[in-house]
């Protein structure tokens, strides 16, 4: 049981996606049109029916989710088999930026990863998000390669 004021990271409900829907309206994450509520729980039970696919929140005492994040463990056959992790929508409300919300939420990623074995854990940023940057350097991930994409819409 936490301890009062205690900030935890928990696996996503149906009840959290209102605020999940506002962390992802203040990172500016999609097209600006907002998904609705039965949108948002037709997906998240399509992620949860996914065997290593998780959405998490971090939240103090049982209240409303303040930080988010997904992982993926990826199964592999490369790399001796071993799995890999993949991090995405990191997000922390603005009025707790700079509070340990998001360092908490990336150790829970790699204890998850290594838990599960995996080789690596992995995520990409907008090159826009300069802070966020200096928060990855921070918490000992390494600049890698570059990240490729192609918009299909």
């Amino acid at each position: 049981m936490p301890s009062p004021n205690q900030h935890v990271v928990r696996i996503a409900t149906i009840d959290d996606l209102p605020a999940l829907l506002d962390l992802y309206r203040q990172a500016g994450f999609g097209s600006g049109q907002a998904m609705t509520i039965e949108q948002a729980r037709a997906m998240l039970a399509r992620i949860q029916s996914y065997p290593d696919y998780r959405l998490y929140v971090v939240a103090q005492d049982g209240g409303q989710p303040l930080g988010t994040y997904v992982l993926l463990i990826m199964d592999n056959i490369a790399h001796d088999g071993r799995p890999l992790a993949i991090v995405e929508q990191v997000v922390v409300t603005r009025d707790q930026q700079r509070a340990g919300l998001g360092k908490l939420m990336m150790y829970h990623a790699m204890a998850e990863a290594r838990k599960a074995g995996c080789y690596k854990l992995q995520l990409s940023s907008h090159t826009r998000f300069t802070n966020a940057h200096a928060f990855y350097d921070k918490l000992g991930f390494t600049r890698h390669g570059y990240s490729f994409y192609v918009d299909i819409t």
